[in-house]
């Protein structure tokens, strides 16, 4: 059973290329199928002339059948479907009423050019319901001419012997009725059941490209803010955004390149996935934008999103937890490290470099002081810069202030954030 399935699949799918589109490819199928049924029921008639006695010529049903094998064996050589479908439709039009025709009238002939009926229902399958229009039509003319023979020859019809018995005559409407039908039932039902398979199939590839468009989407919000992401993907223009105020923090590792040298690639990845990530989820937490992460160096900022109002706090307060969880959670932080954190706040200007691997990164003063302010603190002590003090002086407490030297940058006061002021 699972061989002859095999085999109807391999037939109705011949002649099918990879490029062709999902209505292209049914067209295809059906057309195939479609021969394959009308040459079975020609082989059929073909069998029950021959039982039924010489009366009947089978020359026509064979021709027919001879005919939409022959071109089948052509479109399977060249392709071109365009051909094959006209020239299939064609025989199946014509041929029915050519066999009408040869055998007298549609009572004597049983209705054979019911047949035909096969061409307009074919073209809406195989071409399409507007040019199926032009095939209807013709049915319609030959099945119109037909009748007028048959209406103005009927005097002379009566007047001659039948020579067709009437229970064959009977026998063969049935059959013809039946046969057209079950072509039609049966073209109309693969249509569907192929349609079905090819929606689920679209279905499937939406649902991977969903899948791929949601992978995207994280993978380019682990890159990018949101803003940023979504303007990205709806314009080509470059993106540079200037903002006046923002609190940026840098979080630099304590003798990181020393303790590296005795550690494998691996271990020194495992300890840096655990520490950052661990900050990647106190970013989220408190609202703030991970900027990106430069060796041993981690660099977030508040103010570029509407997350968070507070940014400079909230910025402050990030800082003192990552502090206080390197100290206290030893999965975490097994290595026992330090770091120094330092915060600038002013303005910056921000956007997103280069064109493939491309970064959302910040420049200016603020940036340059909070980097450099960092790299002279103290481990263990979150050091910021004059603008910061001043707007969290009145919650927060500090260390007295230090007056310490920067290169390029001459002397600055900073300040030592202990926490936040006692309710």
């Amino acid at each position: 059973m699972s061989s002859q399935r095999g085999f109807l699949e391999g037939f109705s799918n011949a002649g099918i290329l990879p490029t062709d589109s999902e209505e292209l490819r049914l067209q295809k199928s059906l057309l195939i199928f479609a021969t394959g049924l009308i040459s079975f029921a020609s082989m059929l008639w073909l069998f029950i002339y021959w039982q039924l006695g010489p009366q009947f010529s089978s020359t026509i049903p064979f021709v027919f059948q001879l005919l939409l094998v022959g071109n089948l064996v052509v479109y399977l050589k060249t392709l071109n479907f365009d051909a094959f479908r006209v020239i299939q439709l064609a025989l199946f039009l014509f041929m029915p009423f050519v066999a009408q025709w040869s055998m007298g009238n549609f009572i004597s002939a049983s209705g054979v050019s019911l047949w035909a009926l096969l061409a307009p229902i074919g073209a809406v399958l195989f071409i399409g319901p507007s040019q199926a229009l032009a095939w209807f039509f013709a049915y319609i003319v030959f099945t119109a001419l037909s009748g007028a023979f048959d209406y103005y020859l009927a005097d002379s019809l009566t007047n001659t012997p039948m020579k067709v018995p009437t229970r064959t005559t009977v026998f063969f409407f049935a059959l013809n009725f039946a046969g057209v039908s079950s072509i039609v039932f049966l073209l109309l039902r693969y249509s569907a059941i192929e349609k079905q398979k090819a929606q689920a199939r679209l279905e499937e590839a939406h649902q991977q490209l969903q899948v791929e468009q949601e992978r995207s989407e994280r993978l380019l919000l682990n890159i990018l803010p949101g803003s940023i992401a979504e303007r990205l993907k709806n314009s080509n223009q470059t993106i540079a955004d200037g903002f006046a105020d923002i609190s940026v923090m840098f979080v630099d590792i304590v003798n990181f390149t020393r303790i590296a040298e005795g550690l494998s690639p691996q271990q020194v990845f495992s300890m840096l996935n655990k520490i950052f990530s661990s900050f990647d989820e106190l970013a989220e937490k408190f609202g703030l934008e991970k900027i990106k992460t430069i060796g041993d160096a981690y660099m977030v900022a508040g103010g570029l999103n509407d997350d968070c109002s507070n940014y400079t706090e909230a910025l402050v307060d990030m800082a003192l937890e990552m502090r206080d969880l390197l100290q206290r959670d030893f999965q975490v932080n097994h290595m026992h490290l330090e770091v120094r954190i330092g915060i600038g706040t002013g303005p910056v200007v921000a956007g997103v470099v280069g064109k493939k691997k491309f970064i959302y990164d910040l420049w200016g003063d603020t940036v340059n002081i909070a980097s450099r302010i960092t790299s002279e603190g103290v481990p263990g002590m979150v050091q910021v810069d004059e603008a910061t003090y001043r707007r969290l002086k009145q919650r927060f407490d500090f260390h007295e202030p230090q007056t310490i030297y920067l290169k390029g940058k001459g002397n600055m006061v900073v300040h030592r954030a202990i926490g936040r002021k006692a309710a």
